[in-house]
């Protein structure tokens, strides 16, 4: 009885020590594969001021007073029952050119 129970601890600390040592190498590659991919991350560009063209925003800006005039006359005929065609593509280009100026102009 005495050999059953020797033989049991023996079995037991076998056991919990092989154990410690394979999570002690799951844990050792798990801090390799972190530093292998902090390593593969490039480091951040520095940033570099663009230049805004004034060319392009003049042309942006005209272009978007001019549609902003043709909106007035086209919501007054919507008011008399008639819906211009191109009304809804006029408030969308308004949209998506304003949007573009006030990215260029505050980066």
């Amino acid at each position: 009885m005495k050999t059953a129970v020797v033989l049991l601890a023996l079995l037991l600390s076998t056991s919990l020590i092989s154990a410690q040592r394979v999570r002690a190498a799951g844990w050792h590659i798990a801090d390799q594969a972190s530093s292998q991919f902090e390593k593969s991350i490039p480091p951040p560009l520095a940033a570099q001021p663009q230049r805004i063209e004034p060319s392009e925003l003049r042309q942006a800006a005209y272009e978007l007073a001019s549609l902003s005039q043709s909106i007035p006359p086209a919501v007054d005929q919507t008011t008399k029952g008639l819906l211009p065609k191109d009304l809804d593509q006029k408030l969308k280009r308004i949209e998506k050119l304003a949007r573009e100026l006030r990215s260029k102009i505050y980066r």
